[in-house]
């Protein structure tokens, strides 16, 4: 038996499930120090991502808004050997306040479980779930958002639940 729940419905049921558990481990949280426990998500976000292929399953690219600069549509009229303006037509939607995203979710660049533009990716796509950043007690509340349709973040906040002697 794998050590990592990685299916989808088995995850999301959990969050449910885990709903006031997970509300205390929050608290829990605000306790530990910062740097510590940024060492901790690091190593365990290291070993878990090893062990779970994010590319196979692809929840995060047809569930997220994808947010983007102006230079990766730059980079990706080029990629797609597009005028930026067409690209920006097509697959851009730009808010208000002029930040920059997808126009679709899930997103357009993905088919059949896959990136087709992997190589050529935004950077928020390349940093899903962000746990290799620093600050993860202040970013803790956001990552909960995606805890229940994503096996990796599921994963090291359970994981981290034992590390830290978590009882609820």
């Amino acid at each position: 038996m794998d050590k990592y729940k990685i299916d989808l419905p088995f995850i999301a049921e959990e969050l449910v499930n885990k709903e006031e558990e997970n509300s205390a481990f929050l608290q829990f949280i605000t306790l530990q120090p910062g740097a510590a426990l940024d060492d901790i998500v690091h190593a365990l976000n290291r070993e878990v991502s090893a062990a779970i292929n994010c590319t196979a399953c692809g929840n995060c690219c047809s569930t997220l808004v994808v947010n983007i600069t102006r230079q990766e549509i730059d980079g990706l009229a080029v990629y797609l050997d597009m005028p930026v303006a067409a690209v920006k037509e097509q697959y851009i939607e730009e808010s208000l306040a002029g930040a920059c995203f997808i126009n679709s979710v899930p997103c357009h660049f993905f088919a059949d479980k896959k990136c087709t533009i992997y190589e050529g990716r935004f950077t928020e796509c390349r940093d899903f779930p962000h746990l290799h950043k620093p600050g993860f007690k202040e970013r803790l509340p956001g990552t909960m958002l995606h805890y229940g349709s994503c096996p990796i973040i599921y994963n090291v906040v359970e994981e981290l639940k034992l590390k830290l002697g978590f009882r609820e």
